[in-house]
Parts: C-alpha cells; structure tokens; sequence
C-alpha cells in the first residue's frame, strides 16, 4: 500500500505524521471519506469541496488547491491499482508546540490521502435490514462544534459508538441537545411515512450521500422533505434507512425494539438502493 504524504509517497510502514503535529495532538484538522467504483471516484469534486469547507471554518490553509487534491486523489488510487476502493483525505494543522494556539504551528498543513478497500456492515444487514437503537450521547451543538464540521475530532460520534457497541449494536441515532433526532453516530438517516421521505433538518453532517438520496427523489418524482424529527416519527414510520459514504445506503428494521413498518426493508427503500447503485456506475470522475 502507498500512502500519500505531502506530495509523496510512502510504504505504508513508513508513513508518519510529527507527534507535535496538531492533528494528532488535538485532533485539529479536517477529513474525508470518499468512495470509488469501477475506476470512476464518486462525488470526488463534491467532497473535496466538503473539505475545504471545513478546513475554512478551521482556518486552516490546505497547501494544495482543490484541482491539485484532486488530481493527488486519483494519483493515489492509480499508485495504488485500485478500481473499488476507500479514499481517506486528511488536512491536519501541522507541527507546532504543546500549546493549543494554531498560531504558534510552524510547519505548514500536512496532507494524507490512503486508499484501501472498506466494508461497514455485513452483507446481511442489507439484505434483511439492521436493528439500532438510540444512545444517552447527544450530537454536538452547532454553539459548541458545529456538527457540518468533518473535523479530526470525532470524539462526540465515538463516545456514541462505544454505548451502541456496549449495547451490541452495529449503529445508533444521536438526537440533538433539543431532543430531536439528528443522525446516526456515522450515517444520515431517512424515514419513509406515506410514501413521503423525510431526514433531519438540522444537527447533523451535510452528507453527500443524503443529498445523492435527495436528488434521485427529485428526479423520480417523489416527495421529499427536511425537517424536524422526533423519535417518535421514526418509530412509527413505514421505512427507515441510513446513508453514507461507507454505509451507501442501508435498511433498518427496528429501533429501540421497535419494527418498523413489517419489520423489512421496504419497496422505497430497495427502489433508493437501486437508483443509488445505478447512480454510482455511471458517474463520476475516471482515472
């Protein structure tokens, strides 16, 4: 495996980043998690927007412009050999001292970028549908961390991750300090009620892959909205399912010991995993 760092690359044994490097010291930096499918990277300009958006709000200066992290994106993949595969784009704040004022970092913004082959859930889970439930941690408000923010620090989704863990679950909802519910410790989520779909407003990521959800129900004609939801909307709804990079997309069948609808993945759902699938064969950048 070769490992992208700042305009190079290295065996994977021998990639490291300085133990004074504010990514690592503080999780001070931005990421993201992009997907390639037969040799096309998905979404690849979207995401690379994503970052730079989170790198701005950080103010942190990514050495390379957004054409530039393209093109080491796919450079990577193509040093790599791979056709499918899993992108990781790191931006740290570089080296600087124990203090955690950015200004006094001396090195400039590292950048990673590592591919590799990822699979979330088992193949199970999207076939029959996966069981969650909602844990006591609350997704971080936007006053404190804005969670739009696809920040290093993912302390807030991990400590969530660890009580579904602990629970047995593969995945959980997050609600919002004001009891709604947000998104899931790593994907968006969608209900389905009246053959009307419907994801949380706000609280949550700005996912790409919810918003490819969005767009294909647009161009299919169906109704769909952002807005408020309560975990009671949810536990009452016909369909449920999770999106993101990693995930795609995924049913859920119950929540809290709750079934949803039948206790199957339903017709909405599996038409979205097979507009999604479709989606991701014919787009993208080639390389």
């Amino acid at each position: 495996m070769k490992i992208y760092i700042d305009g190079k690359f290295v065996d994977k044994k021998e990639a490291t980043v300085s133990v004074f490097d504010h990514g690592f010291l503080y999780g001070d930096g931005a990421f993201e998690g992009i997907r390639s499918y037969n040799g096309l990277v998905f979404k690849l300009k979207e995401h690379i927007d994503r970052l730079y958006e989170t790198a701005h709000t950080l103010m942190i200066e990514a050495p390379l412009t957004r054409k530039q992290m393209i093109k080491a994106v796919v450079d990577t993949l193509k040093a790599n050999k791979l056709k499918d595969a899993y992108i990781r784009v790191i931006v740290t704040r570089g080296e600087g001292d124990l203090g955690l004022d950015p200004k006094k970092c001396y090195g400039k913004p590292c950048v990673i970028i590592i591919t590799d082959k990822i699979t979330l859930y088992p193949k199970e889970m999207y076939d029959k549908g996966m069981e969650i439930i909602t844990v006591p941690t609350v997704r971080n408000c936007p006053e404190a961390l804005n969670p739009r923010l696809k920040s290093l620090n993912y302390l807030n989704n991990i400590l969530a991750k660890i009580e579904a863990s602990n629970a047995g679950y593969c995945e959980a909802i997050m609600l919002d300090p004001q009891g709604y519910v947000a998104e899931c410790t790593g994907d968006n989520i969608f209900i389905v009620k009246n053959g009307i779909l419907s994801t949380p407003s706000q609280g949550r990521l700005k996912g790409i892959t919810r918003d490819v959800v969005l767009a294909l129900a647009a161009k299919s004609k169906m109704k769909a909205e952002e807005r408020l939801l309560t975990r009671h909307e949810v536990y009452t709804a016909d369909e449920c399912f999770l999106t993101g990079t990693a995930a795609e997309i995924i049913p859920v069948v119950k929540v809290d010991g709750r079934a949803i609808g039948d206790g199957q993945p339903g017709p909405l759902t599996k038409k979205m995993i097979r507009m999604f699938k479709a989606e991701t064969t014919n787009t993208g950048i080639k390389y």
